[in-house]
């Protein structure tokens, strides 16, 4: 195996590494929408919460949707893994695997939450107690409708609308709460938009070459024809 294919599985490994035994430790330790402060500061916590939604907390559907989305994410990431895999056998620019790994495992950390959570743990609750890994009445739902767990909350910046918008309501930027793998998936996505010209430039380039080369190819032709 190639040196550079080792850079997605060892990528793909450390990202699911952090964000399921992170996960493993709120779900275990904290009561649902508790938490903690980072380095002591107000604007970077520890927020336990879940969701049966998208990234960053957002619903979709109700049950039927929450089944829908588990599958269509099981679909996606298939896809994304395929793209991946032909993007590793064709050498692609290591900035490019970096980007698609990212993604690719984000989308995993999270889909391990909602196929297998709900069996895994029992349920969390407001109330207490934390919620206990493998319980013997069995888990808090079925398979697919896991809950996606949660935790980072970093309310930077606090403010209001100008009156003219919004009537002048607060808001806080950063709002949503979420996870390691909600930050993979954004941090490959963005690293594509921003960097696609260097990161597609290596799959040109070949091109550009074999391209040019044919009209130096026809002069010598012509002229041994002469």
């Amino acid at each position: 195996m190639k040196l550079k294919a080792w850079i997605p599985i060892l990528l793909i490994l450390g990202v699911l590494l952090l964000d399921q035994g992170l996960k493993f430790h709120i779900k275990t330790n904290y009561i649902l929408e508790t938490g903690s402060l980072i380095f002591g500061s107000e604007k970077f916590r520890i927020h336990f919460t879940e969701n049966e939604g998208m990234a960053f907390g957002i619903e979709f559907g109700g049950r039927n949707g929450k089944l829908f989305l588990s599958l269509f994410r099981i679909i996606a990431v298939s896809f994304i893994g395929v793209y991946l895999w032909m993007l590793v056998k064709k050498n692609a620019p290591v900035g490019l695997l970096i980007s698609i790994s990212l993604v690719f495992a984000g989308a995993m950390g999270n889909i391990l939450d909602s196929i297998f959570y709900g069996i895994i743990f029992s349920q969390s609750s407001i109330h207490g107690p934390v919620a206990q890994f493998l319980p013997e009445a069995g888990g808090y739902a079925p398979v697919f409708y896991g809950k996606v767990v949660d935790m980072f909350y970093f309310p930077v910046w606090r403010g209001h609308y100008p009156p003219w918008l919004f009537d002048g309501r607060s808001f806080t930027f950063f709002q949503p709460v979420f996870n390691i793998a909600d930050a993979a998936i954004t941090v490959g996505v963005f690293s594509v938009l921003l960097f696609q010209r260097e990161h597609f430039a290596d799959s040109e380039r070949p091109f550009s070459r074999s391209t040019s080369a044919e009209p130096s190819e026809q002069v010598e032709d012509s002229s041994s024809a002469h």
